[in-house]
């Protein structure tokens, strides 16, 4: 089952990347910009997971943790900026 599940999850996670890197390239608002960054984070989690399960590889898990992280510190971090313009005080 999950010989055939797993590609086609490659497949999909695939298109929301370039969905997300499209709308994060031509995005009318920063809004949307930082918004669409966030998503791309989400999504490469989910291909570093499934990289994971397909290889069996508990290594990748690490990985999208860190990336978890950083996703979070850097979407926090650009929301901040938009609103006060300025990251640290």
């Amino acid at each position: 089952m999950l010989r055939i599940v797993i590609p086609i999850a490659f497949v999909m996670i695939a298109l929301a990347m370039v969905l997300s890197l499209y709308r994060m390239v031509i995005g009318p608002a920063m809004v949307d910009r930082i918004l669409a960054l966030d998503t791309l984070y989400i999504n490469t989690i989910a291909l570093l997971v499934l990289i994971g399960i397909s290889l069996g590889n508990a290594s990748y898990f690490e990985s999208a943790l860190l990336i978890a992280i950083m996703g979070f510190v850097g979407t926090v971090a650009l929301s901040k900026y938009l609103l006060r313009g300025n990251i640290i005080e």
